[in-house]
């Protein structure tokens, strides 16, 4: 969806495709016709926005194949559907059965993940409208954080340089967006600020996901001064919400529920407790006595299982600096939550048209948190 803000500025509103299985151009259509359409239509829009997932094999492919490319535009526009941003953290198999920390593999210590990255800036710059200012990419903040060693910090370095001086040479300008994440290089946005500076910030920059923010019991108005001291824009906003406990002890058994396999989910407490899943903290003997907010990306629009809460609140007040006052911080907001399928049996979604009515009611969610401040819904687009 795309609206006006105050400021004049066009800003868009996607959801993100990683939630997906689809790992072909085969599966990509079918999953517009299954999901992408039927979402547009519950919201009367005439454009949809689509936060693009394209696992690196698809990616390479369609980056040497002209007519690819175009035919997936054509396809898009057919629909009533726009991409103005991917998502390049996962590298492929992101709805494989255990994915875990396999998810931050190839890193940006590696000419795999550097050349990955680029094949999506090919693929965007013939995906994007003639009116959209810029195209984003989120992706992996450098790294997991073990092992990190001065030879790979140096690696990472030159890749983000080659990233830069390669991004210039394109006919649209793409901006690269790095995701601070629990249990990272760069987790928080102090990390962000250290790590990247010296980057070439007209190309790379910041994407903040909101539930990784509140997981790092980060302020929403100091992380966000931290980044401007930094000079490190905002390039891409995932609007997603973390799970969250007042009282893990009494809820640890509803807790339980939100164990499974598939993803990790790093547990912060706010006096210290640091784990990197959530079986691991309800296994500790400690960190009981505070409250936790857990990397499991739950439905904006519907609480978790009682008594457990999210941090809708944090998601909140960001949209609120980010894209409300007289001048927006950021135009690409991606609704990222990837974890529809591995929710409590009860709040799992049981079919295609469950799982893309749960997503059009988080996309009416955000939509009016985004009009609540201002921005106006904008409909049309220039092809």
């Amino acid at each position: 969806m795309r609206f006006r803000h105050p400021d004049g500025r066009l800003v868009h509103l996607s959801y993100c495709t990683n939630v997906h299985a689809a790992e072909d151009f085969a599966g990509i259509l079918a999953q517009l016709d299954t999901y992408a359409v039927p979402i547009r239509e519950r919201l009367g829009a005439d454009v949809l926005g689509l936060g693009l997932w394209l696992a690196a094999p698809v990616a390479a492919g369609l980056a040497g194949d002209v007519a690819g490319r175009q035919r997936l535009r054509r396809e898009l526009d057919a629909r009533g559907l726009e991409v103005v941003t991917l998502n390049g953290f996962p590298y492929q198999a992101f709805q494989a059965p255990v994915v875990k920390h396999a998810v931050y593999q190839p890193d940006w210590s590696t000419p795999q993940r550097l050349a990955y990255t680029l094949d999506l800036a090919r693929v965007l710059t013939d995906l994007l409208p003639a009116d959209a200012a810029h195209g984003s990419i989120s992706t992996l903040p450098l790294a997991w954080r073990d092992p990190w060693t001065d030879a790979r910090a140096a690696d990472c370095r030159h890749n983000l340089d080659e990233l830069a001086r390669s991004l210039t040479l394109l006919d649209r300008e793409i901006r690269i967006a790095f995701e601070p994440e629990p249990g990272c290089v760069i987790e928080n946005t102090t990390q962000a600020a250290e790590l990247l500076a010296g980057v070439d910030t007209t190309r790379l920059g910041v994407c903040l996901d909101l539930a990784h923010l509140a997981c790092a019991w980060e302020e929403p108005a100091e992380a966000l001064r931290t980044l401007a001291a930094a000079g490190l824009p905002i390039v891409k906003v995932q609007v997603s919400a973390a799970l969250a406990s007042a009282d893990p002890r009494a809820d640890a058994a509803v807790l339980g529920e939100y164990v499974e396999p598939r993803f990790l989910h790093q547990t912060r407490g706010a006096l210290g407790l640091s784990t990197d899943d959530l079986d691991e903290a309800l296994a500790r003997r400690d960190g009981f006595d505070q409250p936790w907010r857990v990397h499991y990306h739950v439905p904006l629009h519907a609480p978790p299982v009682p008594p457990l809460t999210s941090t809708v609140g944090v998601l909140a007040e960001s949209l609120r600096l980010l894209a409300g006052g007289p001048a927006a911080l950021c135009d690409h907001f991606d609704v990222e939550t990837y974890t529809w399928h591995v929710l409590p049996p009860t709040s799992r979604p049981g079919s295609p048209a469950e799982l893309a009515a749960g997503i059009a009611a988080e996309l009416f969610f955000a939509r009016a948190q985004l009009t609540a401040l201002g921005l106006t819904v904008h409909q049309g687009v220039t092809p």
